[in-house]
């Protein structure tokens, strides 16, 4: 592949993004999913954006407590399984073959199978919200909680909970699937050397591993749970089954929040020595602390149980696998901060974006520290600290990690460039929203006020509708990015072969040769 080539077939095929639907090129997969994350995403941030109106006042006084519920089962469901995954398999498929050398797919029948099971899979996990919209009878929004706790989620009459049931199925099948593709293509279609590998190849490649593992997991748990709604067994009732559900929901889980966070560090960890105008320092310790993360993050799962009644030397032993987990992670928080020390800095759109996503790792890792301690668990687990602790690493780290890539990406699968003014108001007003949001919701939360309630006191209520209108501030910031992405789509002007002026830096990508 030639350096010339790639903006300019990208141009070429982005003209109809779903011409074709049997075909199989790695950029046309990046786009579906891509636009898929895109849709999702904006649905998902909607309910969020409910959820933050209807804790403006302090009663309820917007919607009963029953919408709140389905507004926050239905926005964690979204944002985690329809949204951040499609999001970084996408990103993945436009950047991993062209960095390993290649310009094909391991297994591309099975990639595009595995995208179009998300479909399905996404309506079947709306489904209570279409039949609510619709007016569908007995269809209604689920509101059990995204964990899908026993005994309500296997005593609810609603059919949408076993819509949703079906649809994570699918969710885990598609995504393994997907995951099989990116690991045999990394694997066998390589044409480097190992020790030539970029970081955010290998970040995906221990993604996708962590994935074959911790999927089938879910798809065990989700098929007991539906045996019990549909069959009348009981697997997770009475007893210590809703503790089953637990072990089973959370060792997948946990796992699956590194399988989200793995690719934005690598993304993070690809864009700023680009714009640092140096290389990624200690790249080797990068990697290693990759491997190290996707290995340790499947022994932490029990500090979300802290408080379910598991004895003293189960809590110390998961205190401590939770703690070792933030070694790799500082070490990759290390390797980015030295990269920048002494670098020729340009503040572009996609290094605003990773310089404040490096900040939301600092913020949201500090904060989940405290967490694996077992006494500050057992005190704060409940409480919207847990909300602002992990929103800084989703919203914060993950989300704009995945907009530096956008932004970075966008010439490579589109062959256009977006308007540089509008990227960085999209870029601060989402900044500022995150920051003001979680901010808020994290002094709540140290105040100890419960999480998933529909109202709260009415000394609150300040810090509750400071944190709605920094929601409406990163919504805004979405807003822009829509405009910037259909003005470019439409009159946007073709991107140069080196659109981030890297030929003759000292990081140049072979994805833009």
């Amino acid at each position: 592949m030639t350096r010339a080539s790639t903006p300019r077939r990208a141009l070429e095929g982005a003209g109809d993004p779903l011409a074709g639907l049997s075909s199989v090129g790695h950029r046309r997969l990046a786009r579906w999913h891509l636009a898929l994350a895109l849709v999702m995403g904006l649905w998902g941030g909607l309910d969020a954006l409910f959820l933050r109106t209807a804790l403006v006042t302090p009663g309820l006084e917007q919607w009963p407590a029953e919408t709140y519920n389905a507004f926050f089962t239905t926005h964690g469901l979204t944002m985690l399984f329809l949204f951040v995954l499609p999001a970084i398999w996408g990103f993945a498929y436009a950047a991993v073959p062209p960095l390993i050398g290649t310009d094909d797919l391991a297994h591309p029948n099975l990639a595009v199978w595995a995208f179009w099971l998300q479909v399905p899979a996404a309506l079947a996990v709306r489904s209570g919200t279409i039949g609510g919209i619709l007016g569908v009878a007995g269809l209604e929004p689920i509101a059990s909680g995204w964990t899908l706790y026993p005994p309500l989620s296997v005593l609810s009459p609603n059919p949408a909970v076993d819509a949703l049931l079906v649809g994570l199925l699918l969710v885990a099948v598609g995504t393994a699937a997907t995951a099989v593709t990116l690991v045999a293509t990394i694997q066998r279609r390589r044409e480097i050397r190992w020790l030539d590998v970029d970081t955010f190849t290998w970040t995906v490649l221990t993604a996708g591993w962590m994935a074959l593992v911790a999927f089938p997991v879910l798809a065990a748990a989700i098929a007991l749970l539906l045996a019990d709604r549909t069959l009348g067994t009981a697997f997770l009732l009475g007893g210590r089954g809703p503790l089953v559900w637990q072990h089973l929901f959370w060792f997948f889980a946990h796992p699956l929040v590194y399988v989200l966070v793995l690719p934005p560090m690598g993304i993070v960890g690809h864009v700023l020595p680009r714009f640092a105008g140096r290389r990624l320092f200690g790249r080797r310790s990068s990697v290693y602390s990759t491997l190290a993360i996707g290995v340790v993050s499947f022994t932490v799962w029990a500090h979300h149980m802290f408080v379910t009644g598991v004895g003293p030397s189960v809590r110390t032993v998961f205190m401590f696998t939770t703690l070792a987990v933030a070694v790799p992670s500082s070490a990759k928080l290390c390797t980015w901060l030295v990269t920048l020390w002494g670098g020729s800095v340009r503040y572009s759109a996609p290094m605003i974006a990773v310089l404040a996503a490096v900040g939301f790792f600092v913020v949201g890792g500090v904060t989940g520290v405290f967490l694996a301690v077992v006494p500050i668990n057992v005190r704060y687990t409940g409480t919207y600290y847990v909300v602002a602790h992990f929103h800084f690493l989703l919203a914060g780290f993950v989300g704009l990690s995945l907009v530096a890539g956008a932004y970075y990406w966008y010439p490579l699968l589109t062959g256009r460039r977006l308007e540089p003014g509008l990227a960085r108001l999209h870029g601060w007003l989402t900044i500022v929203g995150v920051a003001v949001t979680f901010g808020a919701l994290l002094f709540v939360g140290l105040a100890q006020l419960p999480r998933r309630v529909a109202t709260y006191p009415a000394v609150y209520a300040p810090l509750q509708q400071l944190a709605t209108v920094g929601a409406y501030v990163i919504a805004t910031g979405q807003l822009a990015f829509l405009l910037n992405l259909g003005r470019s789509l439409w009159v946007g002007d073709p991107a140069p072969d080196d659109p981030w002026d890297l030929e003759d830096g000292p990081s140049h990508a072979r994805e833009w040769r």
